[in-house]
């Protein structure tokens, strides 16, 4: 260390500009191209991943929306979230959370240090494990599905009918777990390949493979089939997460990998996952436990204006939508960065390491935070323009919104722990954040029993609980592995991340003017909120872009050239076509 850092007890990287990466290349120019281009690559390949996230998350809200007008917020939706839901916490559990944690960094070392065969008898040694277990799984859930809505929704037994319909939904949607298992390992065998774009597209066949199936099957032929439209709505979602796996075999097998059946238990790489999973199982287990404890909630809150009917279509609703930036920025950046911090941590270089999740964590914060800014402020809005329609009515708008607004108070918290928990896993830490996680049951427990309970804020207090518990698991988690590696250029970090909110508050500010202004002249109906959105989000990005410029936040520039390239190189080749 330089001798004038020695005399400020300060770490170099939290003191000032990183040095560069230590040379891990054969050529002289190693050291100084190495680092930038490792993370700005991160960089790149997040935005052609966000593109295709963008792409699902638009239309998962045109479900979301077709949802809303066919259904509304009430018995029927509850009962087809709740029996979407459970194969869902199943899924982060064992499939797309802990073993996409585990998977990759344990593939990205097979493939770059003992060769391409080795890593794809890996990758048939464990989907082979996949469809053993979690195919059991699937089977002990639809047996087993009364006990588990009783678990998670014992309110739903006070409204006739609710309780039965919620079993059903259960029943027919629990193999959406093993072919989303199985989406989930081909997802990280193309990332490790650095191939992004398809699998971040498998989210949009799923989206459009549940709602065309489930519009044949539960409207077109529901009568001849003798099924119920929520019925249909329900195979459907089983139909397109077997779409979600079928569109992504073609580019792995383009790699070379097929699939043939394979047993050993006592492979090393197999139980290297195994070993990895545990852990990382537990601490998903807290997430899940967090949010059977908000649906148990949820199903109990008593609405004056609806009931019992209602909470927790409105959560669902809400938390969906938030899904649209986290996919969009959380997911996206975290997808991008695991195999990239795999590959430095595999080689030992931690400066690399460092800088890459550094700037994925800058660019994490540049957009969520803006984001979360947008929704608080547009959430009525926003929400109005998607769903309001059919048997979804402006209280359940109203409703929604608020929940929305709550959620988004976590955006940031929730993206960057997308890109934090992969870190620890890279480093083969997986106890870690199970112990965080496990902490967070103790603090949403709390939090929500006391906004419920005691303050009577209902679903918007189970939102808030949530949002707290993404707060928590990220300041945690951050600081943790600050310490463990020598610091995350912490001060440089901090700098942007306060610019981007300086940014956020002068773009919320003339956002809110905006939308008072058109709401004031033009009311709430959906067609004023399409106007209102049409006005209010473009001043947004002028307002916020120009803030950026003024406060010398140059992370932006780079994150539209990444969004951008993509585009561009699409639209070259069709020049060049021609």
């Amino acid at each position: 260390m330089p001798t004038s850092l020695k005399n400020t007890g300060l770490k170099p990287d939290e003191n000032r500009s990183p040095e560069p990466a230590k040379n891990t290349g054969s050529g002289p120019e190693a050291d100084q191209v190495n680092p930038r281009g490792q993370s700005d690559s991160v960089v790149r390949s997040a935005g052609i991943v966000s593109l295709a996230v963008l792409m699902s998350r638009v239309t998962g809200l045109f479900r979301e929306g077709l949802m809303a007008r066919l259904f509304g917020a009430g018995l029927m939706y509850d009962a087809f979230m709740l029996g979407f839901r459970i194969p869902n916490l199943t899924r982060d559990l064992f499939a797309e959370g802990a073993l996409s944690s585990a998977f990759v960094p344990t593939f990205t070392d097979y493939l770059g240090n003992r060769g391409k065969e080795e890593a794809a008898r890996l990758v048939n040694l464990v989907a082979t494990a996949l469809i053993i277990i979690v195919g059991s799984m699937c089977t002990l859930g639809v047996i087993f599905a009364p006990q588990l809505v009783h678990l998670l929704a014992p309110g739903f037994s006070a409204v006739p009918g609710k309780f039965e319909l919620a079993v059903r939904m259960t029943r027919i949607m629990f193999p959406f777990l093993l072919l989303v298992a199985l989406a989930a390992q081909v997802m990280g065998v193309l990332n490790a390949s650095n191939k992004f774009g398809v699998p971040a597209m498998a989210s949009t066949f799923f989206n459009i493979g549940s709602v065309g199936f489930g519009i044949l099957l539960g409207i077109v032929f529901g009568p001849a089939l003798q099924l119920s439209r929520i019925e249909g709505m329900a195979f459907g979602v089983v139909l397109g997460g077997a779409l979600q796996l079928i569109w992504q075999l073609p580019t792995m097998y383009s790699l070379g990998y097929r699939f043939r059946v394979a047993f050993d238990w006592q492979h090393p790489g197999l139980r290297r996952i195994f070993f990895l999973m545990v852990p990382a199982i537990l601490g998903n287990a807290a997430v899940q436990i967090n949010v059977m404890v908000n649906t148990n909630f949820a199903s109990a809150v008593y609405d004056p204006q609806r009931g019992f009917d209602g909470p927790v279509s409105w959560l669902g609703y809400a938390f969906r939508f938030m899904q649209l930036p986290l996919g969009l920025f959380g997911v996206a950046i975290g997808s991008a960065t695991l195999p990239s911090i795999s590959r430095s941590a595999a080689a030992g270089n931690m400066d690399e390491f460092r800088r890459t999740l550094s700037k994925s964590l800058a660019m994490v914060f540049l957009l969520t935070v803006p984001s979360s800014v947008g929704l608080i402020v547009l959430g009525r809005a926003i929400i109005g323009s998607i769903y309001q329609g059919g048997r979804f009515h402006l209280y359940d708008t109203e409703q929604t919104a608020i929940a929305l607004s709550c959620y988004a108070i976590g955006l940031a918290g929730y993206a960057a722990l997308k890109v934090l928990n992969p870190a620890f896993y890279a480093l083969g830490d997986a106890r870690t954040p199970m112990l965080v996680s496990l902490a967070s049951i103790l603090i949403n427990f709390a939090t929500a029993g006391a906004m419920v309970r005691l303050l009577g804020l209902r679903h918007a207090g189970l939102a808030v609980s949530t949002s707290a518990v993404a707060l928590f698991g990220f300041f945690v988690l951050f600081e943790v592995l600050r310490r463990r590696i020598g610091g995350i250029y912490g001060r440089d970090l901090f700098a942007a991340v306060t610019r981007v909110l300086l940014a956020s508050i002068v773009m919320g500010g003339a956002t809110w003017v905006s939308n008072r202004a058109v709401t004031n002249w033009l009311g709430t109906s959906q067609l004023a909120d399409l106007v209102n959105l049409s006005i209010s989000i473009p001043l947004a990005l002028v307002v916020f872009y120009g803030a950026c410029w003024l406060l010398g936040i140059h992370e932006l520039g780079m994150a539209v050239r990444a969004f951008a390239a993509p585009i561009q190189r699409r639209l070259s080749r069709r020049g060049a076509s021609r």
